[in-house]
């Protein structure tokens, strides 16, 4: 069994910064797990947003995020961040952890996903 939980979401103003983390436990999680982030906006289908390997050398953003959001990862703490500057209200959504994949910016080959944490961008 695999856990994700991620954290770090709340209310912002448009232009400030969040910074998500998502924390994996499990007696079977692999800390070289490639992990994703997806967002899933009201009435929308949920979107690739992020994606790094498990060594931390590749990542992968979706273009609307590209220069203002950043992905990393600490393995000694199997957790892995979501650095979001210059926020839009476009970017208000629930934001979803995944883990474990072969295709990182497709949310259909994700093993593992965490619950979401909102993200609310006010204008």
């Amino acid at each position: 069994q695999v856990q994700l939980v991620e954290s770090g979401g709340g209310l912002v103003q448009a232009g400030g910064s969040l910074r998500l983390s998502c924390a994996a436990s499990g007696r079977t999680f692999n800390i070289y797990y490639t992990m994703g982030w997806f967002h899933q906006a009201p009435g929308k289908e949920r979107e690739f947003v992020a994606a790094i390997s498990g060594s931390g050398h590749s990542t992968y953003y979706a273009d609307s995020v590209k220069g203002r959001f950043t992905i990393s990862r600490d393995n000694a703490k199997n957790t892995v961040y979501l650095h979001m500057n210059s926020l839009k209200p476009e970017d208000t959504a629930v934001y979803y952890c995944a883990a474990d994949t072969t295709i990182p910016d497709s949310q259909l080959g994700y093993r593992y996903w965490g619950q979401g944490t909102q993200v609310t961008v006010s204008s």
